[in-house]
């Protein structure tokens, strides 16, 4: 099998990320009954490709585009030991391609870019019910944090 290289994301990306990102919603609805009916949109992707703060990445085999992921710089809330931190999202890879390791490749990606902009803290969300990220985020070494409640 080829082996799993990862790039920056270019506009000419943009279609291909933009049904990633359908995936992402389609993924997540069973999860949040408060997201709206389609067609919905999370991401800016244009925006975020050229923009210094953000780091879109995807995950490709033999040059096929195969996974995606972004981490963003944001800043930290001001009672917080760091003033920024990256947050990581837009992690959606193929689904013939799960369980290869490839998510673990877009992830240390996005943990070179946020350490080498001089970020010490990595932060991202994950619905409390999708057990199976959990457990993927929690193998490359992150750490269950806070869990949000809503009330209707």
């Amino acid at each position: 099998m080829d082996s799993i290289t990862v790039r920056g994301a270019v506009l000419d990306d943009l279609e291909l990320l933009r049904s990633f990102e359908q995936g992402v919603i389609q993924a997540e609805r069973p999860f949040d009954v408060t997201l709206d009916a389609d067609p919905i949109s999370y991401y800016d992707i244009g925006a975020m490709i050229e923009d210094d703060d953000a780091h879109v990445v995807v995950a490709e085999i033999g040059g096929k585009v195969i996974a995606s992921g972004y981490a963003l710089i944001k800043p930290a809330k001001p009672y917080l030991v760091h003033e920024r931190y990256s947050y990581l999202g837009f992690m959606y890879t193929v689904p013939e391609y799960r369980g290869r390791g490839v998510n673990t490749k877009i992830l240390e990606g996005l943990k070179e870019w946020s350490y080498a902009k001089g970020l010490k803290e990595i932060r991202l969300t994950v619905y409390n019910g999708n057990g199976s990220a959990i457990r993927a985020y929690e193998k490359a070494g992150f750490k269950r944090h806070i869990i949000e409640m809503r009330l209707e």
